[in-house]
């Protein structure tokens, strides 16, 4: 495949899941973080990375946002947010993450590509992003991209979307969210 037809057909794959309908869901998610006391952001592997650049952003933001993993995470409490990622709808990791948030009364929240999956029937939001994951790209139309690359592509680009609404909702300027950066990022 050349190098046009293959940058076509990446274009094509992503154009499936960035639609309107699914960035419509970034306003209820917005909503719910906008209003949470802290936020806690973990996935697995390449979606972990994902959920660590939505974290940044949040952080830009100014609000309370912690990477679970991290030394310095706090308890997680009523009135709080656990924003996971489950692309293929479950992990053990993240499921033992979900029954403690849920436990202690916080709201959780679910990225997903398996709505019908187990943890997202967890979670008080879940937010599916149409994409093939590592779990079903031998099964499902093959995507170009590799091994649950397209649903953390759609991820990173929700998560970005996902900012916007925020920083519209929270009257943040990029100027301010510049400002919040860390020269140790």
């Amino acid at each position: 495949m050349t190098g046009h037809a293959t940058a076509d057909r990446i274009l094509a794959d992503l154009a499936t899941g960035v639609t309107a309908e699914v960035l419509a869901q970034t306003g209820p998610l917005a909503e719910r973080l906008a209003r949470s006391q802290r936020i806690f952001c973990y996935g697995v592997g390449r979606e972990g990375l994902m959920m660590k650049a939505i974290a940044m952003r949040l952080f830009h933001l100014g609000l309370d946002t912690h990477v679970i993993g991290d030394m310095t995470v706090p308890p997680i409490a009523a009135g709080d947010t656990l924003l996971i990622s489950a692309g293929p709808g479950d992990f053990a990791t993240v499921a033992a993450l979900a029954s403690t948030a849920r436990a202690q009364a916080a709201t959780i929240c679910c990225f997903t590509a398996q709505p019908g999956g187990p943890l997202p029937g967890l979670a008080d939001l879940t937010i599916t992003l149409p994409a093939q994951t590592m779990a079903d790209d031998q099964t499902a139309p093959a995507s170009i991209l590799p091994m649950g690359s397209l649903y953390e592509a759609l991820l990173f680009l929700f998560g970005e979307a996902l900012i916007l609404d925020l920083r519209d909702r929270l009257g943040q300027s990029a100027e301010t969210m510049r400002a919040r950066h860390t020269n140790l990022e």
